[in-house]
């Protein structure tokens, strides 16, 4: 058995009409790609498949965390991404790929989405691998670090200083 043979869908089995299918991704997944950019995560991906007499509807929705470091403080986090996909496969006489559109013939059995599922979320991930932790318990944040990177944002307000020129014109505003 190949390993990611269970997300092989039988398209020769199923009839016409929508069909729902349901996959769990996590670290073994990834690494069944070579030079994966993800190395750890979990995903739940729901694909829909809407098979019509000439070609099959494939919608995929996938919610999920990465384990990334944070560009911000270098901390370890799991990066929530979630997105939606649509991918659109044709019969054809012979196999071939475009942009949005796979052509497969009608003799295969199989159709194996799991090439598809992966550069859907390798594509979903930011170019800045940040998010907003304040909501996380514990905050994971190096506070260490983000004090380095500003320190002005993080110090407590400091009380203004009289400036002896603005009272002397306030004076004269008055007048």
């Amino acid at each position: 058995m190949q390993p990611l043979e269970q997300f092989s869908i039988p398209i020769k089995k199923i009839k016409s009409g929508i069909h729902q299918f349901d996959f769990q991704l996590d670290k073994t997944f990834f690494k069944s790609f070579k030079d994966s950019m993800v190395q750890d995560g979990t995903f739940n991906v729901q694909l829909e498949v809407d098979k019509r007499p000439d070609m099959f509807v494939l919608d995929f929705e996938f919610t999920g965390t990465v384990k990334t470091t944070c560009d911000r403080c270098l901390v370890d986090i799991d990066l929530p991404v979630e997105g939606k996909e649509q991918l659109i496969v044709k019969l054809a006489e012979e196999p071939s790929e475009e942009d949005e559109i796979i052509y497969i013939t009608d003799r295969l059995i199989k159709f194996n989405v799991a090439k598809y599922i992966y550069e859907y979320v390798s594509l979903s991930l930011p170019i800045v691998k940040v998010y907003d932790c304040e909501n996380d318990d514990p905050i994971p944040c190096n506070e260490t670090i983000l004090d380095i990177l500003d320190p002005e944002e993080r110090e407590e307000p400091k009380e203004k200083q009289a400036n002896p020129i603005w009272d002397e014109l306030k004076k004269l505003n008055k007048n």
